[in-house]
């Protein structure tokens, strides 16, 4: 990949990163600002369910923001777009989709057919 190509796909990643980020830093300031006093147990209840919903949804985004920051890592170093199993190049159209991927296509289809065989 030359340095164009990098270039591009990590301003990508940091501007995937800083969305989330933000989207972070809201849900931690609106779910500072309630008072936790509810009139109705069923108002509770939903509350509760949609701060469960969105903590794990926050939680995977969390996980994601570590995928983009070690793909920003790579194209520093220049292993960026490099399959990490099997070495060849990961196609450009592949991180166009997905920018932290660190498997080809075909490297990510094997990894899926074996978590479905054996419950990964």
């Amino acid at each position: 990949m030359n340095a164009q190509q990098l270039k591009k796909f990590r301003d990508i990643l940091i501007k995937k990163m800083a969305g989330l980020m933000g989207v972070a830093e809201d849900t931690v300031t609106r779910m500072s600002e309630g008072d936790g006093t509810f009139p109705d147990p069923l108002d509770r209840a939903m509350t509760e369910a949609n701060t469960s919903i969105e903590l794990r949804t926050r939680d995977r985004e969390r996980k994601l923001i570590s995928k983009i920051q070690k793909a920003i890592q790579k194209t520093e170093d220049g292993s960026y777009g490099v399959c990490e199993e099997c070495g060849d190049e990961i196609t450009e159209d592949r991180l166009m989709v997905r920018p932290e991927t660190t498997l080809c296509i075909s490297c990510k289809e094997e990894q899926e057919i074996e978590e479905k065989q054996f419950g990964k």
